[in-house]
């Protein structure tokens, strides 16, 4: 029997809060097959088309983006938490459901014009996403595409995003949250 992203997939209950499914991506990582089929899956919309740079985000899209990135023979850059990287940075600010975050990149990380994807394992809210796509137009970037594993559709990431004009892909989406 073939099986699909999704079937790699662990949801582990009431993780970090009760009530919250877990939607836990380690199992797929761990499977090499899985992992084949889910880089595969991600970077398939946009072979052959002009990506200069993959961008992930952190933490999970490191290890999705870094593998999209080799596949598609382009650079890669990663956007980090507050207080993660070194050197000169611009920094994003975006609303938690309680709080604030802060995501950054390298101010030098994308030059203008560079056509970028976004890549990470889970669109939620779209908060942390669209952090990302404001960084890379601020320096300049052209974002393509962002590319996800799992979409929570009733969260309305998607929408979020699209809303900004930008395409989504996403390999499965599991309903709730």
């Amino acid at each position: 029997m073939s099986m699909n992203v999704k079937d790699y997939i662990r949801t582990i209950a009431d993780f970090p809060h009760e009530g919250i499914l877990f939607r836990d991506v380690t199992t797929l990582f761990a499977d090499a097959r899985g992992f084949r089929i889910a880089v595969d899956q991600l970077l398939a919309p946009y072979a052959g088309a002009r990506i200069d740079k993959v961008v992930g985000l952190e933490a999970r899209g490191f290890i999705l983006g870094g593998a999209v990135a080799h596949q598609l023979s382009t650079g890669f850059v990663p956007i980090r938490k507050k207080g993660k990287l070194p050197g000169a940075v611009i920094s994003q600010a975006y609303q938690l459901e309680y709080g604030e975050a802060v995501v950054e990149v390298h101010d030098d990380a994308l030059k203008p014009g560079e056509r970028v994807l976004i890549v990470d394992d889970l669109l939620a809210t779209g908060g942390t996403a669209a952090a990302g796509i404001t960084l890379c137009e601020r320096l300049g970037a052209k974002v393509v595409g962002c590319a996800f594993v799992i979409d929570l559709p009733d969260l309305g990431g998607r929408r979020v995003l699209e809303g900004l004009g930008h395409e989504v892909h996403a390999l499965t989406a599991f309903e709730g949250e």
